[in-house]
Formats: structure tokens, sequence, C-alpha cells
């Protein structure tokens, strides 16, 4: 912790005099009203984030957020030293210049400041973020990412681009692109939030929050496309002026970057695409509208108006109303791990409507069949081992029980059904020589095309999601976030079952290379850490388990493993005082398991014959 500056003005070249190395050094100072911060950062990321409400909880960020205060902090995974960051600061200008010690060496800058301040910021690979109410920012940087969260009531923007051809995302329309000299683009205009009605008893203009949801839809939509409402943005006097600059990054403009999808590039939607606007799914209709707000528009102009899937319901009064009734709930448990626990007995549920407990009349394994869909990636980073996916295929649809129901997806660039939902394996290793292997990987469309599309007509039921990938994504125009969005609702186990490329290469080219211990160690290949991270969450999000798979042989133990997982749920029959819809998702309806780090997931609700 550090002392906070009073001084009005002052002018100091700062140095970390407390110790010579932390992992994060933090200074605060005081600035006047239109202050310049100015940050040079060649080897990190830079975050700025405004601050208007004060805080009294006496941290040094609470100090910060003070009208006038600015918090500076520099973290490094390999700690900062002294000399390694430099600050100059006077009342109307900080300079903060980052010289690392080493050239490789990543020291990040976050930047806590208060509201009306003008931001110099330059960078080469790292990420340039700037969220909040300021005037101005001027952003210039080689490779890195340029995401600015600011107000629209009037926003004047330059974006430039010196070495590629542009790259960026918005969540309203930008004027063209225009071509310049030596191969550079740049997109230059104004835009302005169209004016609020005020009421009579408003507060005044700057004040007044802006509700856009119910605005005309961009590109000429029909205004059944969802809009993001634009709640709380307030009115300034003074218009924001963005001034940025990349030679080869990204821009975004008011776009989480984690809402961002893995092809920037305007193109014609694919039927997956198209599958998932017609499902009404508004979270992934937007998704998709702002990856291609042209296409988006012309597309939804040929539908009948769509009906949005709501998200949240008003649970109707007649539940409230006693009625003496037996029910049976379809539950799984599982542990910390996700894993499935079995043996368990009705000694072992609990069982509270409303806060009462209930009598639970049995307990007994689940019966009912599973509806399967097994995703294939046969993208062009599987190309030329087609045997193997279909051999593999084969191999799940064999494993599985015979009164399951399966369907088979294929994805490279879309989605193709090459087999609906049946119990006839014949029928389905037949399907399986029915696709050939090539193109882009469009992984998070097809996850949540399956969700939309191919499980959509079976809610309620018990459904599972197989995946076998690599599990990266470089063509969708989801991002990764906006399809787990989707996962619970749909109720559907997933199991990612991720081979690395190269380990699928290593058998088909020498498939005797296992007989040489050491050469299959360095065969096997490896996942991205990102895709390692997305399987896990899939799985924890939806209740199933996520296989990373080293050695081809594990491979069959996966699947009989994703079988006994299957299996591995419990009809729990008792007595009922709920009328009203039956749901799985009722918060009056409570089932536990007593057993310590154990966690119920109720999947259904049925009546049956009162005994």
């Amino acid at each position: 912790m550090f002392p906070f500056s009073k001084m009005a003005v002052f002018s100091a070249v700062v140095l970390v005099a407390a110790f010579a190395v932390d992992a994060q050094v933090s200074r605060t100072f005081n600035v006047g009203s239109g202050a310049r911060i100015e940050i040079v950062n060649p080897a990190g990321r830079v975050e700025a984030r405004t601050v208007e409400t004060p805080q009294t909880d006496g941290s040094i960020e609470s100090a910060a957020a003070t009208t006038g205060a600015v918090l500076i902090t520099a973290t490094s995974p390999s700690a900062v030293a002294d000399k390694e960051l430099k600050i100059t600061a006077t009342a109307s200008l900080i300079q903060v210049k980052v010289e690392p010690a080493e050239s490789k060496k990543r020291i990040d800058i976050t930047l806590t400041v208060p509201a009306k301040v003008r931001f110099k910021i330059e960078t080469k690979e790292g990420e340039v973020r700037i969220v909040g109410d300021l005037l101005s920012a001027d952003v210039k940087t080689d490779t890195g990412t340029i995401s600015a969260e600011v107000p629209t009531a009037e926003l004047k923007y330059v974006l430039r681009w010196t070495a590629s051809r542009p790259r960026y995302l918005s969540d309203f329309d930008l004027e063209k692109i225009k071509e310049k000299a030596a191969g550079k683009f740049e997109i230059s205009g104004t835009f302005r939030d169209e004016p609020a009605v005020a009421a009579k008893d408003d507060p005044p203009a700057e004040e007044v929050a802006v509700d856009t949801a119910g605005e005309s839809p961009p590109n000429g939509g029909n205004p059944n496309d969802p809009k993001p409402s634009k709640k709380n943005k307030k009115r300034s006097s003074n218009p924001v002026s963005l001034n940025l600059e990349t030679a080869r990054g990204i821009i975004l403009i008011n776009i989480p970057p984690n809402e961002v999808s893995s092809d920037l590039r305007e193109r014609p939607l694919t039927n997956a695409a198209k599958a998932i606007i017609r499902s009404g799914d508004s979270l992934l209709m937007e998704a998709i509208r702002r990856a291609a707000p042209k296409y988006y528009g012309d597309y939804t102009r040929t539908l009948p108006p769509i009906k949005l899937e709501p998200k949240f319901a008003d649970r109707p009064n007649i539940e409230r109303v006693t009625v003496s009734s037996v029910k049976v709930a379809s539950v799984r448990v599982s542990d910390i791990n996700n894993r499935a626990i079995a043996d368990l007995a009705a000694g072992d549920f609990e069982v509270y409507e409303s806060g009462s407990p209930r009598e639970i009349i049995s307990v007994r394994p689940a019966s009912a069949p599973f509806n399967l869909v097994l995703l294939l990636d046969v993208s062009g980073s599987v190309d030329n081992y087609v045997n193997f996916i279909r051999k593999a295929a084969r191999n799940f649809v064999n494993t599985v029980d015979k009164r399951d129901r399966i369907s088979i997806v294929t994805f490279n660039d879309d989605v193709k059904v090459i087999s609906k939902f049946t119990t006839d394996k014949a029928l389905l290793s037949e399907s399986l020589d029915t696709f050939d292997a090539g193109g882009a990987t469009a992984y998070y469309d097809a996850l949540a095309y399956t969700l939309a599309d191919t499980l959509r007509p079976l809610k309620g039921d018990r459904t599972a999601i197989v995946i076998l990938t690599d599990g990266d994504d470089n063509r969708s125009f989801l991002p990764f976030d906006s399809t787990v969005s989707s996962i619970q609702e749909s109720g559907a186990l997933i199991y990612p079952l991720y081979v690395p490329s190269a380990l699928v290469a290593a058998a088909e080219v020498e498939p005797a290379a296992s007989m040489d211990t050491l050469r299959q160690r360095y065969l096997q290949g490896e996942l991205t850490s990102k895709a390692k991270g997305e399987g896990q969450r899939l799985a924890n999000v939806s209740g199933g388990v996520y296989y990373e798979i080293n050695q081809l042989s594990q491979l069959q133990s996966a699947y009989e493993d994703i079988v006994r997982q299957l299996r591995t749920a419990y009809e729990i029959e008792y007595r009922s005082e709920l009328g009203g819809i039956d749901a799985a998702n009722s918060p009056r309806l409570k089932i536990r398991a007593k057993k310590p780090n154990t966690y119920v997931q109720v999947r259904s609700v049925e009546r049956t014959a009162p005994k």
C-alpha cells in the first residue's frame, strides 16, 4: 500500500523504491479535468477504465475512484523491477513508459482514472482496452487488439489499418471502408444515438438513460431482430473522439472481446447460421448479427416474424394450490469432478417442495433411452484421415446401448446431418461412408446448431452430445461464450473427446510407430491450451465429462466410460403437493443427496398414478 498524494500540481519521475522487485507495483496521482494520459508499453497489454462513483472501502482502488485520482498498476509474471517502470506526472499530464529488462518480457499496465480524460496509448503486440466515459483516445499498435467501450451519444471515430485489410466489429453500423495509398485502409465518421424522448419530470438530458432495444434494426433487418439494450449510457455534452490505428490487429467498438467470433470477415450465412436464426435464440441470433450484419438482415427479411424464446417465465399461480399427487424426477448425481455417482438408494436422497420435506416412495436406476448426437469434426485439420474418423465413429455406435437413438452430424465450414435419430446401427454405419473431409472448422456454429435445431424438438427428453474434434475453431460466426450461454437451457449433457491432429496423423501415416515407445511419445501432439480450457468448460456447464485423448487406444475406454456415465442416473418417485406445471427447473423443488460433495441435477419431472 502506498500513500495517496494530495498535491494539486506536481512533476516527478516516480521509481519504485520500497523494494527492488515485486510482482505488482501501484501508484496514485491527482489530475485535473481533461487531463492527458500517455502510455508506451512495447511488450504488454494496457487496460484503462474510468470511474465516476467514489468508493469508501479504504482500498487503493477506492482511493483512485475519488474524483481526480488516477491509479496505475504494473504487473508481470516475472515481477516488475524499479528501472522497468517510469512515470512522469503533473496535474494535466501523466506519462508512463515501460522499459522491460528483456525484449520479450511482458509487463501489463492497468489504469483506473476519473471520467473525461484523454488517452494516448502505444503498444506493439499487446491488447489495448479502454472502457468508460472519456474525451478522446489515440491508440497505435502493431498486431494488438484495440477494444473501446465508450458512450455513443456522440462519437467521432477514425479507424486505420496500415498493413492489412480491416478486421473490426461494432455494435452499430460504421461508415464504408476507404482504401488509401500504400495499401492502407480507413473507416471514419460520426455516430449519434437517437435522442431520448424526455418526460416532463425527467432529469437533465445528460442524465437520461437511453434504451434502444426497441429501435429499428440495423442493415434493414425486420423489427423482430434482437438488438442489445443500451441502458444507462449517459448523454455527454462533449463528443467522444476515437483515433485508432493498427498494422494488423482487430478493432472492437462496444463489443466485449470474449464475444468475438473466430472469423471477422463479412460472408454469406451457412446452413448452420440460418438454422440458429430460425430457432429464435436471441443471444445466438445477436452474435450472428454482429458477425454478418448485412447477410443477417437480408435473411431475416425473408422469414415470418420470429418468436424469440423467452429466457425466464413467471410461474403460474396455480402451482401454489395444494394438490396431492405422485411424481417421478429423473436426476443425475455427480461428484466434484462431474463424475456420475452410482449405487445410491432412497435413503441417500432428500426431496423438498417450497422448503417442506416430501416422502420418497422409491429410487431406481433411470431406464429411459438417450437421444445421442455424435458430432464429428471433418474439417481440413483432419483432412486425409477420413478412415480414422469413420472407424472411431463406428466404434462409438457399437458401444452405446441398443435402445439409444443416435443422430450423426458432421461439420467443417458448415454442418451436415448424415443420419437422423435411429436405433438401426447398420444404417448408422452406412451413413458414415457418405462424407468427405476438408475445409475450415466452424466448431462453435456446429455445436449451437445441434442444440438449437437437432435437439430442440426433444426438450425434456434425455439428450447428450458426444464430440470428436481437436477443439480448434477458425470459421464460426458465433464466439465460444455465446455458445456456452445456450447449453444449460438445452439440458443436454456434453462429452467432448479432443484428439490432437498430430496424433491422428502419426497413427495414419505410420501405424507401426507404436512399437517404438519413445518415438510414439513425441508423435502424440498436443492440444492448444485454449481448446483444453473450452473442452473442460463445455463439460462442466452441461454436466458431462471432458476427455483429452493422448493415445488413440484411450478412445474406446472413453466410449465405454461415456456409456457408464449416461446410464448412471436415477428416477426418484415421491409424493408431491405442488399443482400446476411440472418442471425440472422449478425453484420450489429441491432434491439433495446426503453424501458430502455431491451435486444433484434434476433433468425432468413427470406425474404418475397415485399409490
